[in-house]
């Protein structure tokens, strides 16, 4: 991460849309951690140099209303924002501390990825050539395991095979207990591991043992079961005590683990489905060993992969494009939930977050594939596979794709607009499944999953044969903006599932039926030219002379190759585009001045050099660095005023991958023939 660059929200324990914390402000020990919804989740560190105690994460008091003199904070030196770690770095009195949050959420292995578990480093170095007697305090509290704090916690602590392990819960083990959007767990249970040494302490209690050890530097450990009440009368933490000893220049580490054990993750047509790594784990005791004694290996795979993608993606778009793509990576993966179906089969399972909790939504998943496609398209079949099953059911009772299949964590059947027609989005959702499969399909160099759901994908494909031109008055992905007839950019959508259905064609061995569909769809460009023309570029809706939108869906013809539309149309759009960028940005269309990160980033890589992407894409960089809302990542914003419209936290910004995605592709294909 550049110096410069000011995230709106720090990722520090990001896991799944239960389990993901972040940190709001400007400095680590600016305000209490919390929940991506916004909600108090606190973490608080405390360290002591030689017997002074200083704070560099959270606050003491968990009260607002209360008067406390915190202990003073140590000078936060710099933050850095790599792709699965965020490594602050601060000092006080002689001593420098770093502060490594890392999740292992390397995409390309399904075992790491599922593991419910995150490492916190804490590293203390000399900085004044003295030897300085270091202590530190971490805790975390009971609030990361209720959604009300007025609701009940238990806890226990043990000892097992060379850990020291303290797990709070809810009292009531309700699993998978509802559905909703704002909404925080409330069953399973949340862990807090050590090493056994007697260099380390750990003690379950209320929150005023973090005073008296502010107070004292001590205070006495226990173990045993513990039951609280309301978690906003007592505020119970899980707390420890890492004893560094002297510390001199040579710098000395210790870690922690924090984990949660669902129990249940998701309920998939209504069938309680267990996370992937219990496959592996015969027991969270068995994981979270697991997890502490390969410690060493993980990180190296971390930061490996760090340097890996930041190299790469400076190489593709610059310094600002890999500020952002490491912004987005730990968020878009932290927006699923991955499980195993019944049959063995991988799902990964999106949560359409701060939107309307949807679970495996067809037009999130779309743009969030180009993280996926690169580091594993597995997990793109992954989202595919529940609307599959959901649209083969005697359920849907339609020739076009469902949006969603439930609320999270209910995957139960379709909730956004029920099965009414008027609130379906046919075309859209036709055209998504299709450039999906195609793309998985070419990536993998492997046609069989688009053999298994060959019915479903042809009936689609023929919905956009006969319906994908012009448009009929309905929703885009687009949805806040409000129904549309006669939709440019939709009708682009449909050519390109028409596009990707003569691809699957070819990969079954059909190269007839393959040049037959690619006529057929530059045949369709042609006509969408003249109805969509508009002097020096092309409508948003064909009956709507004086509009104007982003094109996004332009971008698959790009990378595909396919190359059923002329040139000329991206790159009169790419010129227009930057008469029409604001200081934040391209907005969506000429209705309003708000836009979407995602699609911002899609039509910038339409562009044919690397100075008009960088021209298209830094006001996003911008605004990320410069808006006051301390939210995660926004896909969806103002480009005049830098403010937050609606959305965070979602897996759509895995499609600002777009570009190394785009610059990558030959090579992701090498195999095709």
């Amino acid at each position: 991460m550049s110096r410069q660059f000011r995230a709106p929200a720090v990722p520090l324990t990001t896991v799944d849309p239960y389990f993901s914390v972040w940190s709001m402000s400007d400095e680590l020990h600016g305000d209490f951690t919390r929940h991506w919804t916004g909600r108090r989740h606190s973490m608080t560190g405390l360290v002591v140099i030689d017997d002074t105690v200083w704070r560099f994460l959270g606050r003491v008091e968990p009260n607002p209303e209360h008067y406390y003199a915190e202990p003073p904070a140590m000078t936060q030196i710099s933050v850095e924002i790599a792709p699965v770690s965020s490594v602050y770095t601060f000092e006080a009195a002689g001593i420098r501390l770093r502060v490594d949050f890392t999740t292992p959420q390397l995409a390309h292995n399904l075992s790491l990825l599922s593991r419910p578990a995150s490492y916190v480093t804490f590293e203390v170095q000399s900085k004044d050539g003295r030897d300085h007697d270091v202590k530190i305090y971490f805790d975390v509290s009971a609030e990361w395991c209720v959604d009300s704090t007025n609701q009940a916690v238990v806890a226990q602590q043990m000892t097992d095979n060379g850990l020291r392990v303290m797990a709070i819960g809810h009292e009531q083990q309700d699993y998978l207990n509802r559905s909703g959007d704002d909404l925080r767990i409330d069953w399973g249970y949340f862990y807090l591991v050590v090493h056994d040494q007697p260099t380390a302490m750990t003690q379950i209690g209320p929150v005023t043992q973090r005073k008296e050890f502010a107070k004292s530097i001590a205070w006495e450990p226990y173990a045993g079961d513990f039951s609280f009440g309301p978690v906003n009368h007592d505020h119970p933490v899980m707390s420890c005590v890492l004893d560094f000893g002297l510390v001199g220049k040579l710098a000395a580490s210790q870690f922690i683990v924090l984990a949660y054990d669902d129990i249940y993750s998701i309920e998939y047509f209504h069938v309680k489905l267990k996370a992937l790594w219990t496959y592996q784990f015969s027991t969270t005791q068995d994981l979270l060993s697991a997890v502490v004694h390969e410690y060493d290996e993980v990180m190296r795979a971390c930061r490996a992969f760090n340097r890996d993608l930041v190299s790469n993606a400076i190489q593709s778009g610059g310094q600002k494009y890999a500020d952002l793509l490491s912004l987005a990576y730990r968020q878009a993966i932290a927006a699923h939930k991955l499980v195993l179906d019944e049959n063995g089969a991988v799902l990964f399972l999106s949560k359409e977050c701060f939107s309307n909790g949807c679970i495996a939504t067809v037009d999130v998943s779309y743009p969030s594939i180009p993280l996926f496609l690169l580091y594993n398209p597995e997990l793109v079949k992954g989202m595919m596979r529940p609307i599959f099953k959901y649209a083969a059911s005697d359920v849907w009772p339609f020739n076009f794709a469902p949006h969603d299949v439930g609320q999270y964590p209910l995957a139960n059947g379709q909730v956004y607009s029920g099965t009414r027609i008027e609130g379906q989005m046919p075309v859209e959702e036709c055209g998504n499944m299709l450039v999906m499969m195609a793309a998985v399909c070419l990536v993998e160099g492997d046609v069989s999953f688009a053999n298994e759901n060959w019915s479903l994908i042809s009936t689609w494909a023929e919905y956009l044969l006969n319906h994908g031109l012009d448009p009929d008055h309905q929703l885009c992905t687009d949805d806040f903006a409000g129904h549309l007839a006669h939709n440019a950019n939709l009708s682009i959508k449909a050519i390109m599932g028409i596009v990707s259905y003569g691809l699957l064609c070819g990969m079954m061995g059909d190269k007839d039926k393959e040049q037959a569909l690619l006529n057929t769809a530059r045949q369709m460009t042609s006509t969408w030219e003249e109805m969509a023309r508009e002097g020096e570029h092309y409508r948003l809706a064909f009956d709507q002379p004086g509009t104007w939108s982003l094109k996004y869906n332009l971008i698959w013809d790009v990378i595909f190759d396919t190359n059923v539309f002329d040139p000329r149309v991206r790159q009169k759009e790419v010129q227009w585009y930057f008469k029409m960028q604001n200081q934040y940005g391209i907005p969506l269309d000429n209705r309003r001045p708000y836009t979407k990160s995602d699609w911002l980033v899609w039509v910038a890589s339409l562009s044919d050099n690397d100075e008009d992407f960088e021209r298209l894409m830094d006001p996003l960089w911008d605004f990320v660095n410069e808006s006051p809302d301390r939210v995660p990542f926004t896909d969806w914003y103002d480009t005049v005023t830098g403010r937050w419209i609606g959305f965070q936290h979602r897996s759509v910004v895995g499609g600002l991958f777009i570009k190394l995605l785009k610059d990558n592709w030959e090579k992701l294909t090498s195999h095709v023939d």
